[in-house]
């Protein structure tokens, strides 16, 4: 199954790592340290132009990981997720 983020971007449910609510998650250092390495790095992904409301984190087998910064509540990609997730 697929989880859409925002501005027409879905994600495979075997690929999400994470997703944290921003208003919480970006008061602690390493958190913004994270995400200033990611947007260095060019694995940041920005879904709004807005200030996002959470950070969702995928990976691949590879090792690569990306990381979107959706205007969607944590809430709401939380409850997306549990309606649409079937094993």
């Amino acid at each position: 199954m697929y989880l859409h983020l925002g501005q027409s971007v879905t994600v495979s449910h075997r690929e999400i790592l994470a997703i944290f609510d921003l208003d919480n998650a970006t008061w602690a250092y390493r958190t913004r340290e994270f995400l200033q390495r990611a947007e260095r790095e060019g694995r940041a992904v920005w879904l709004t132009s807005d200030l996002p409301r959470s950070l969702v984190l995928t990976g691949r087998s590879g090792g690569e990981s990306t990381v979107y910064l959706s205007p969607l509540s944590s809430a709401a990609l939380r409850g997306r997720a549990a309606r649409n997730f079937v094993e």
